[in-house]
């Protein structure tokens, strides 16, 4: 933890981690409608109703945390924060996929509410950790002053 981190407070980080979560509910909740929208309005194939509806929720997720979760943190770089961004996306998808392989094929717990507790659960919890710190260790680090 850094000097600037410190001095911030336990307050600020929980204003951050609630910043954090009210964008991810709006980035889920997007995800959600997309893949329905796509699955059952336009009878696309599912897995490409995941791919495009996961896509516009990182989209969502990135410009909520940029403008409002970190909004402080910001740099003049966002081509590089949302390179960043998306590779630790797609990195927290893996955790949730692996939490349901390590279920499914390591366990032989095969249930769809097996699936479901192992992925959208166990996953989502650790990658929702994992996103929180890579976010906001490596995406959006803390600006220290020339005052510090």
């Amino acid at each position: 933890m850094s000097v600037a981190r410190s001095a911030a407070g336990p307050r600020a980080d929980r204003q951050e981690l609630f910043r954090f979560a009210v964008i991810g509910g709006a980035a889920y909740a997007t995800d959600v409608v997309v893949f329905n929208v796509l699955l059952v309005g336009l009878e696309l194939p599912s897995v490409w109703c995941k791919v495009l509806s996961s896509a516009a929720a990182i989209a969502v997720a990135f410009a909520g945390s940029r403008h409002y979760t970190w909004r402080d943190r910001r740099t003049d770089a966002p081509w590089r924060e949302y390179a960043l961004f998306v590779l630790f996306s797609v990195l927290a998808a893996g955790i949730q996929l692996l939490c349901l392989l390590v279920s499914h094929d390591l366990l032989g717990l095969r249930s769809t509410l097996a699936d479901n507790v192992s992925a959208n659960v166990v996953g989502m919890a650790l990658a929702t950790i994992f996103r929180f710190w890579t976010f906001r260790t490596y995406v959006f680090p803390q600006r220290v002053s020339a005052l510090s």
